[in-house]
Formats: C-alpha cells, sequence, structure tokens
C-alpha cells in the first residue's frame, strides 16, 4: 500500500516521501542531505533505499538538499525542464536529470506519479500525484489559488498533503513588506487557510479521507489557527470531523504521518 508522509513542512523547508515499502520517493529536499537522512531513518528508510526525487519547483526552501543527496545515492531527480534550468543544486549528470512534463504519466519503480501545473512565481511549477495502480496520493503546495483544472487533478486522492501557508489577517497586520505581502496574496503566492479550508471540505465531498494542512508560514500561521478554520468550515456545512475525515497539521521541523486506523480523527500535531 502507497503511504505518504511529510518529513518538514513550512515556510523555512519542505520534503515529502512516498513509499510503497519498496519504492521510495522523496518529493523535494528543502533542508540539508544529513538532516533529511536522520529524519527518514525514523522510518526505516535507509539512504540506499531512496529510488528518486521529485522536484516541484526551484526556490531553495524546496531543493536547498537536491544535490547533495543527489549526488551522494547517484540517484535521478525528476522535475520540469523550467525548474532544472532555474533551481541552483550543482552538478549532476545527464542520467539523472529527467526531465517531466506536466499532465503526463510517468512512473519509477512500482509508483506512478503526474506532475501538475501550479500557479506559483517560479519557472515552471508543479504539484504530483502518486499511485501504486490502486490508491492515488497527492502533494499540493505553493500555489497563490485553487482552479478547477487543479482540483481535479487532486480529486480523488486517499490522502493529500493540502497547503495552508497563512491566515490572511495575520500577514494583513504583520511585519512582512507590502511587496511581499501582496506577493503572498496573489494569484501566484500561497493559499489560506480559507482556501485551504474550502478546498478540503470538496476534497472530503469526493472521497478523501486524510488531509495534511502543510506549508504553514512561521510568522503569518498558527497550527491551531490553521487547523481551526478548517475544522470550523467542515462542520457548517455538516461534515462530522470525528468521522468523516482525517485532519492534521504537518509538523515544521519532523516527520508527521498520516493518521492510522482510518477516518475519525481530528489531529493537532
Amino acid at each position: 500500500m502507497i503511504e505518504l508522509h511529510s518529513i518538514i513542512s513550512g515556510s523555512s523547508g519542505n520534503c515529502s516521501l512516498v513509499t510503497d515499502g519498496e519504492t521510495n520517493i522523496l518529493i523535494d529536499c528543502g533542508s540539508s542531505g544529513k538532516r533529511i537522512l536522520n529524519s527518514l531513518q525514523q522510518l526505516d528508510v535507509a539512504p540506499e533505499d531512496i529510488s528518486a526525487i521529485v522536484v516541484t519547483h526551484e526556490h531553495t526552501d524546496h531543493t536547498k538538499g537536491v544535490g547533495v543527496l543527489a549526488r551522494k545515492l547517484k540517484i535521478p531527480v525528476f522535475a520540469t525542464a523550467g525548474t532544472h534550468s532555474a533551481m541552483e543544486v550543482g552538478k549532476l549528470t545527464d542520467e539523472q536529470c529527467r526531465i517531466v512534463t506536466a499532465d503526463t504519466q510517468y512512473s519509477f519503480g512500482n509508483i506512478g506519479f503526474t506532475p501538475f501545473s501550479i500557479p506559483h512565481d517560479a519557472a515552471e511549477p508543479c504539484g504530483y500525484t502518486f499511485t501504486d495502480g490502486e490508491t492515488k496520493v497527492a502533494v499540493a503546495t505553493d500555489m497563490g489559488c485553487m482552479t478547477k483544472d487543479l482540483f481535479s487533478h487532486i480529486s480523488g486522492s486517499k490522502s493529500i498533503i493540502l497547503e495552508s501557508n497563512h491566515d490572511i489577517e495575520m500577514l494583513k497586520v504583520g511585519p512582512y513588506p507590502y511587496k511581499l505581502k501582496r506577493r503572498i496574496l496573489g494569484n501566484y503566492g500561497h493559499l489560506s487557510n480559507r482556501i485551504a479550508a474550502i478546498t478540503t471540505l470538496r476534497l472530503i465531498q469526493t472521497g478523501t479521507e486524510h488531509i495534511m494542512l502543510g506549508h504553514l508560514s512561521e510568522h503569518n500561521n498558527m497550527p491551531g489557527l490553521a487547523l481551526l478554520e478548517t475544522t470550523n468550515h467542515l462542520r457548517k456545512h455538516d461534515v462530522d470531523v470525528d468521522r468523516d475525515a482525517t485532519i492534521q497539521v504537518a509538523d515544521r521541523y519532523k516527520i508527521t504521518s498520516f493518521s492510522k486506523g482510518g477516518t475519525g480523527k481530528c489531529i493537532y500535531q
């Protein structure tokens, strides 16, 4: 069975793992290679067991450790042509540089994956869905807005890491300069708690069971606040958050795994 784990998540660094127990694919490596490898030990994933890296976009909170890990482990790096050109990860071999195109299906080992375009201020950014042929999971962060096309890609996922980057009012009154606030709030910035809550409801209505709110801003959000906005919105629309879904918040600095035992839990971690 395919599983999705958040290794680290937030404005300071992002990395996730999708695995079926044999094929282990990292999504982004936005921290040091050493720190990521140490974290993976908790999931009993040894360095030699890492199969590949897929990259969403070139920003350093997603790519800091990509080059080091790829060279150390001699594994391929999958990303769009624009991301490969824009990210600064040092020299990779031609064999390691695997170019993907949005809306095209790929596979590595036992896991199939499909990149999809996302609205973000990067060269050629994308999110990813993964499947083992039976179960679909998704990573959908760093998006300025949620569109019908984007939702069509992530709907049907059993588990998803969904961006809930900022509380709008915290951002407006916070310490960031006006230009940066405009960027975050724009259509190529980041999803707010409010949009994450609306998206979560739609995902549950289309069959998603486990949702992990991720990529929270350190200065413009709080885990409890993100969780509260989503669960309040669900309750207003008659979703029983103690039965119909598992809602979690990805920890900024350590592994967060989706709750075992199916639906029926609302967790702040």
